[in-house]
Order: structure tokens, then C-alpha cells, then sequence
């Protein structure tokens, strides 16, 4: 995991195992040594019956498609509150800890907003993921990490009257107020009746934006379309769309689209910072993700770095910004020669320990 700096982010608007996918996990995977270790968790599906399914088919779907990582996915079923399957229960999180990746996909996203909102589990993932774990959010998933959560099924196939529904609102920590809407070019319907911005099609789809508390305006929508990955690096403050199609930025008005393999500030979805710290976080939720966090195959968080490991690692990173390939070097070799190896990926430095002499 990267030292002292947020995880990835790839939100999924479908597909999650669809072929053309491979390239975006690869995209993530290769920033961690093998084996990646991968949690799923079964919450936004925990109201069905067979909702280990639905995350073993993501599961087998990773050790199929990328084994040269190697993958070790472990699905972990907080479910539903008040049940012994509940994402309250810290015994049910020891595989978050040792993630490299979190993944949490398909089921209903506001049964998912239900179980998860100010649970040990949603906490604990914020707090890890602060400290380097990535994440994944497909279908569902991404919608229940919105502002405000589009109720798909309860408008589309109950037939209830346009409305939101408050959302985790992930993105809050980070300045930011982003609505987002998977499926967004779906074509299920075909000539018949409209269902792209996720099955609502877009007269509905307007109407349901002025419906927002708050008004359009004060907050951004996202659109990412089937098949299709937005990636965030925080830590870079840059995204990357992977995939078939394209993301669609809506933003004051004005609508945006950003083509596949394109990249973008995150400034452009509003005034992004990162937080201090654990702001927002439990003292007791981060000092227990801390701890177990250090712990995961050998791969350090910062707060569990010698200083001396942490200066030099500091000043190779401006180094490296600065293009002064030798002082990066001479860094490099200073810090093998204290037992630590470093690996540059495509989403920085990664340290771990090595055996000296």
C-alpha cells in the first residue's frame, strides 16, 4: 500500500465481470504485491438469499481473470443490522484488515445506505482505506457512495414517486459533494422506453435533479457509463476513466464528458482537499485499523515507519517530482541499505521490508 496516502478508488458503472473489466483490476491490482488479498463484502445484496453468491461470482471472477496476481479474496458477510451477520460486529471485519483491496457491489443501494450508515464497518473502511487500502464499488455500491442515493429499484420497479434518499456521502471527507449514476448510457429498452441515467431515462432524470435538496447545482453529478471505471488517485488528486464508453461530469449547469483513457484534475468535480488525519473517525476505529493495518504481508503504513525510513522516503518523492533521477537513486540505495525495498508503480512509491544482509 502506498506510505501515508489514500487508496484508489475505481467506481464500476457495470459490468464488474464483464471481460473487457480485466484491464481496469489490472490497473489496480499492480500497485500491490502477490498475492493481492481481497475482501468482498455481501452488504448491499445481505437481504437476499443467496447473497454469498453474489460475491463468490465477483471472487471467482478475480482468481480466473487476474491470477497473475494471485488473488486471495475472502467474502465477508456483514449483512444486516440485528442478525448475527451484523456490520457492527468488529468479529466479521479481520478480513478488511488484511485486504489490499475492498470490494462492495451489486444488491439494492439504499438497503446498502441502511446497514452500512455510521456502522463499525463503514468506519473501519474509511479508516483503512486513509491508510493506503483500495476500493471498489460497483453497480450499487457507487450509488450508495453518493450525496444523495438514486432509490433505483424502489422508483423502477416498485413505482414510487421521484425522490433521493441521503447517501453515505463517502466523498464529503474530501470537499466534495458528487452524486453518482452508473448505467448512465444503458439501453436496456431499446426503441421501446428510455433507460439510460440508470433505468430512470432522461425526462425523469431531470425532473429528479430538481428535485435535489439543495438544488443541481450544489452538488456534481457523475455519470459513468456501462462497462465503464472512473479511478480516483487522492493522493494525486487525478482520475483516469477505463473502459468501453465514457464518465459524464455534470457541474453548474454544464455537462462534461470525458472519453475513455482520459485522465482529469478532481478539481474539476469541486474543491477537493484531503482530510486531516482521522477527522471524522473514531479515536478507538483508527488506532485498531492502524494497528492491524501495519500488519497486512509486511507492507508498512506511515504511522508504523521508523522517521529516518520516512524522511528519506519524503525526499525521494520530491526527488522523483523534481525528475532528479540521481538523488532518487542514491535515496533508493540508502534505504536498502537501512532494509527497506522500494517499488515505484503507477500510483507511487511502495515500501516494504527486505532482508538485509
Amino acid at each position: 500500500m502506498r506510505i501515508g496516502q489514500p487508496g484508489q478508488i475505481v467506481l464500476i458503472g457495470s459490468g464488474e465481470t464483464a471481460p473487457n473489466m480485466q484491464s481496469v483490476y489490472h490497473a489496480l491490482f499492480q500497485q500491490f504485491k502477490p498475492p493481492v488479498r481481497v475482501a468482498i463484502l455481501e452488504t448491499p445484496a445481505g437481504f437476499e438469499p443467496n447473497s454469498h453468491h453474489v460475491a463468490a461470482q465477483i471472487g471467482t471472477y478475480l482468481e480466473h481473470h487476474l491470477q497473475n496476481f494471485a488473488p486471495q479474496v475472502t467474502i465477508v458477510p456483514a449483512r444486516k443490522r440485528g442478525t448475527a451477520f451484523s456490520p457492527d460486529d468488529p468479529a466479521l471485519l479481520e478480513p478488511l484488515y488484511e485486504a489490499d483491496v475492498i470490494f462492495i457491489g451489486p444488491g439494492s443501494p439504499s438497503y446498502a445506505v441502511r446497514q452500512l450508515r455510521d456502522s463499525v464497518t463503514w468506519h473501519t473502511l474509511r479508516a483503512l482505506h486513509r491508510q493506503g487500502t483500495a476500493l471498489i464499488f460497483a453497480s450499487a455500491g457507487v450509488l450508495a457512495l453518493s450525496t444523495q442515493t438514486l432509490p433505483i429499484y424502489e422508483i423502477y420497479k416498485v413505482g414510487e414517486d421521484l425522490h433521493w434518499k441521503s447517501g453515505l456521502d463517502f466523498f464529503v471527507d474530501f470537499g466534495l459533494s458528487l452524486i453518482f449514476v452508473p448505467h448512465w448510457n444503458n439501453n436496456d429498452g431499446g426503441d421501446v422506453v428510455d433507460t439510460n441515467r440508470c433505468y430512470m431515462g432522461q425526462e425523469r432524470f431531470a425532473q429528479l435533479l430538481g428535485l435535489l435538496p439543495g438544488g443541481a447545482d450544489s452538488h456534481t453529478i457523475v455519470g459513468i457509463d456501462e462497462k465503464t471505471a472512473l479511478i480516483f488517485d487522492l493522493a494525486q488528486a487525478t482520475c483516469h476513466v477505463l473502459g468501453t464508453g465514457s464518465v459524464t461530469i455534470g457541474r453548474s449547469g454544464q455537462n462534461q464528458q470525458v472519453a475513455n483513457r482520459a485522465k482529469f484534475s478532481i478539481h474539476t468535480l469541486g474543491d477537493f482537499r484531503l482530510p486531516d488525519g482521522h477527522a471524522g473517525i473514531s479515536e478507538d476505529i483508527w488506532q485498531r485499523s492502524t494497528t492491524n493495518a501495519s500488519r497486512a504481508g509486511g507492507q508498512e503504513t506511515q504511522a508504523s515507519l521508523p522517521a529516518e525510513v520516512q524522511r528519506l522516503l519524503d525526499a525521494r518523492q520530491a526527488a522523483r517530482a523534481g525528475k532528479d533521477w540521481r538523488a532518487s537513486d542514491d535515496l533508493r540505495n540508502q534505504l536498502a541499505t537501512l532494509g527497506w525495498r522500494v517499488l515505484d508503480t503507477s500510483s507511487g512509491q511502495v515500501v516494504e521490508r527486505s532482508e538485509v544482509g
